[in-house]
């Protein structure tokens, strides 16, 4: 009875958290897939050269920043992983989405910009007073440039 108790008790957070967890992680991917086809007309680059040859009118530094939580599935396979060792492959989505929403950010924060360049991306987890991965902070920052009115955009 108490082994049954036991796993009733662990296993039902932890389902929820997975099936919640996929849901929100679908919602939140539908909605960067919708915006990056929004964006797609500006180039993101981490070159240190311009793409057009254009005159420059102007450049300003962008940024733009996530934190993106894990959820109670992952930090429960976070820590069975942990015992064994080895990458924890369930958090491969949760970098990947945050990688995407700060591009997606970064771009955001200049919507008159014809290109950005030197793009960088800074990661950093975010983790608990066990060590344990509690969510992933990531960075992204470039200069965004925007070509004089009278010549073409690349």
């Amino acid at each position: 009875m108490d082994i049954l108790f036991l796993l009733v008790f662990w296993s039902v957070p932890i389902g929820l958290g997975y099936v919640f967890g996929r849901m929100a992680e679908a919602r939140h991917y539908r909605s960067i897939i919708a915006r990056e086809k929004t964006w797609l007309h500006l180039p993101a680059t981490s070159l240190k050269t311009l793409l057009g040859s254009a005159p420059v009118a102007r450049t300003e530094l962008v940024t733009g920043s996530v934190v993106v939580a894990v959820d109670h599935f992952k930090k429960a396979a976070s820590a069975l992983r942990s015992l064994v060792g080895g990458p924890v492959q369930s958090y491969e989505t949760l970098l990947d989405r945050a990688k995407r929403e700060a591009v997606l950010r970064l771009k955001e924060s200049c919507p008159g910009a014809h290109e950005i360049v030197n793009v960088r991306l800074e990661t950093m987890p975010l983790t608990g007073n066990q060590r344990q991965i509690n969510g992933v902070e990531v960075l992204a920052y470039g200069t965004a440039i925007y070509y004089s009115e009278q010549s073409a955009a690349p």
